[in-house]
């Protein structure tokens, strides 16, 4: 009978703590301390409780209520309230939770790839005085951990807090969100709450609902594909192997792992190459594995004594350091700048030797040129470009890349984006594109599809989506040539006939060498001049460089005309314009005049007596184009071809 007791005594222990667990109160990781709510909005807080339980949230000495439905879900609504702020918000029913420190503001999403996704951290020694006056408590950042569900749209994202900028903290958050919100703030006095939720290498198919899918059959049909776990894990195991098999060879049949960094090494029959390069133009040819590079130099007496650091630019694709046999540091990846702390007592006066293990996978490896490469300490550098020593380690065959799975369809969509429909924002801010160069006329379709897509989950209307056109990047054609990238940034020109959208222009601060280029403070800036006409009602402000609208044939000239010419239409370098592209009907572009004439723009070419089109800035890298407007916006690259789906 005894035994009887005690198990029903434990059974009912059981009950009590599986009751006690579920009715406890949850909230989603978004509305916690430090947030930002939308102001002049009426805003719904949701969470979870047990079912029928009643929830009160007490606000401003005011209470409001809600219950659960059967899944156990509740919402309470909140009337609009004014910017301002730090409030606290308390929730109470069988349990309670109080959010603290909570301020009504403006809530924008920054979504997109790696250039929006990229942090402050990447950028800190370009913007140390930014960094460092940034302490800012009505400027506060939530970064969505990156996920992937091809399955269902999650409820909640998967961790997160909000931070509020400061030195600190601010090195988390997106750089381009951040001048954003700084300039918002600057300027408006409101507090700016900024969601960064971006994936580097996502294409904007990634981003979009099954729903949204349906339209592009290819990317649903794909989209199903990846809802296997069985077809995920025969992936990942394929890569992983072949990743592992391929760097454990790479590693054993390396020459060079156990002694070609060591200081006293005899490189005297090493090659010689010129840094910054690809070693593909020196004596070792363009060969993929293990190649080493080593440099010695003179460290003066004066430099050391304060911390020192080693910059070695980019280099493609993973290195490791070693300085005076010691290593200093490693990368994994092409990316990111390479910027190495050297520890006290290692370099000494008078020479010196640096070597650079390199393990290059696939295509051209080395040392990235325009980057910087030399060793600094607190009032000094001294240069490391110029003549290294190079040699062979391994010669492996290409290396095939993985699938990156966390790219496919839908799956971004339903783990970063479907949890976040729920909370009221102001808008969006968006960078991307990258990723779909190889499809860019499609992409006239998908971004369009993707913005009404999150509008009509999110529910609220046509909020202002805010997007960053494509910057400069890779080499300098001299001749007029198809460009990907250029396909790409006609299809965001052309996304403007969307309503509530405005696009930053940025030809002019990318980088031809960094797909990440570092000027991220005037993108910010641009997508602010965008914000503060659409969303805030400036009239007066000029937010974008020139935007081609129409062109006439007369004779051998075409005359264009554009929108947003501000006080007139000008050259950013005091020259003629360049970069203007003329064909007749063969399409078959080359070089043409162009002069402005009032608010409009004459072209023209003495090859072509009949033309048919124009293009401008028509190019990966249009370094050079300089067409702008009196207050120094570039003008967008277009083309005055129909360039459409059908064209195919």
């Amino acid at each position: 009978m005894k035994m009887v007791r005690n198990t029903l005594l434990i059974i009912l222990l059981f009950v009590s703590s599986i009751v006690v667990t579920h009715a406890q109160i949850k909230l989603p990781r978004l509305i916690s301390d430090g947030m930002v709510l939308q102001r002049d909005i009426q805003l719904s807080l949701w969470g979870w409780a047990s079912p029928g339980e009643k929830i009160q949230l007490t606000f401003q000495n005011k209470k409001y209520e809600g219950t659960t439905d059967a899944s156990g879900k509740w919402a309470i609504q909140l009337p609009k309230q004014k910017a301002g702020g730090p409030y606290d918000l308390h929730f109470s029913g069988t349990t309670s939770i109080t959010v603290k420190n909570v301020v009504f503001g403006d809530v924008w999403v920054c979504s997109g790839q790696s250039n929006m996704e990229l942090p402050m951290e990447r950028v800190k020694e370009k913007y140390r005085t930014e960094i460092a006056q940034s302490e800012n408590q009505f400027i506060r950042h939530f970064l969505v951990p990156d996920r992937y569900n091809f399955k269902q749209e999650e409820q909640d994202v998967s961790g997160g807090i909000w931070e509020a900028a400061n030195p600190k903290n601010i090195l988390n958050f997106s750089a381009v969100g951040y001048f954003f919100a700084k300039d918002l703030y600057a300027r408006y006095q409101v507090p700016i709450g900024l969601i960064n939720s971006a994936l580097g290498g996502s294409p904007v198919e990634a981003w979009m609902s099954e729903e949204a899918l349906k339209k592009f059959p290819n990317h649903y049909k794909e989209a199903q594909r990846f809802k296997s776990d069985s077809v995920i894990r025969a992936i990942e195991a394929s890569d992983n192997k072949r990743a592992q098999d391929w760097y454990a060879t790479a590693n054993a049949t390396d020459k060079g792992l156990k002694a070609w960094h060591k200081t006293d090494l005899d490189d005297t029959d090493w090659q010689s190459i010129n840094v910054p390069a690809y070693w593909a133009s020196s004596p070792i040819g363009n060969v993929n594995g293990v190649v080493w590079y080593r440099k010695k130099i003179n460290i003066p007496s004066a430099m050391l004594g304060t911390k020192l650091s080693l910059w070695l630019g980019r280099i493609v694709d993973a290195d490791s350091v070693f300085v005076n046999n010691v290593f200093v540091g490693t990368t994994s990846y092409q990316y990111p700048p390479r910027r190495y702390e050297v520890p006290a007592g290692i370099l000494k006066a008078g020479e010196n030797t640096i070597a650079v293990r390199v393990i290059n996978s696939a295509g051209r490896g080395g040392f990235v040129e325009d980057k910087p490469y030399f060793i600094a300490s607190a009032s000094d550098t001294l240069s490391l470009e110029g003549q290294w020593k190079i040699k062979v380690g391994a010669i492996m065959p290409p290396l095939q890349g993985p699938t990156f799975i966390r790219w496919k369809p839908v799956g971004l969509y339903n783990a970063m984006i479907a949890p976040l429909l729920s909370f009221p924002i102001k808008g969006v801010i968006w960078y991307q594109g990258e990723s779909n160069t190889g499809n860019p006329v499609e992409y006239a379709s998908s971004f369009p599809a993707m913005i009404s897509n999150w509008r009509e989950n999110w529910k609220q209307g046509d909020f202002p989506f805010l997007f960053v056109q494509l910057a400069n990047f890779m080499q300098v054609k001299t001749e007029p040539t198809e460009s990907g990238w250029a396909a790409l940034r006609q299809s965001q020109l052309k996304t403007l006939n969307v309503p509530a959208t405005g696009m930053a222009v940025i030809i002019d601060i990318g980088e031809w060498n960094d797909i990440h280029p570092l000027n991220k403070e005037d993108v910010g800036k641009r997508l602010a001049f965008q914000a503060q006409r659409i969303v805030y009602g400036d009239k007066k402000i000029v937010a974008s460089g020139p935007l081609y609208q129409s062109s006439a044939i007369k004779g051998n000239q075409v005359i264009l005309t554009f929108s947003s010419t501000g006080k007139g239409l000008t050259s950013s370098d005091g020259k003629e314009l360049k970069y203007f592209a003329i064909a007749g009907a063969d399409k078959k572009f080359v070089w043409a005049k162009a002069k402005i004439e009032g608010d409009k723009i004459v072209v023209w070419s003495d090859a072509i007596p009949n033309p048919a089109f124009v293009r401008y800035a028509w190019a990966d890298n249009p370094e050079g184009a300089n067409l702008c407007n009196k207050e120094g916006l570039p003008a967008s690259p277009f083309t005055t071809e129909q360039f459409d789906v059908s064209e195919r």
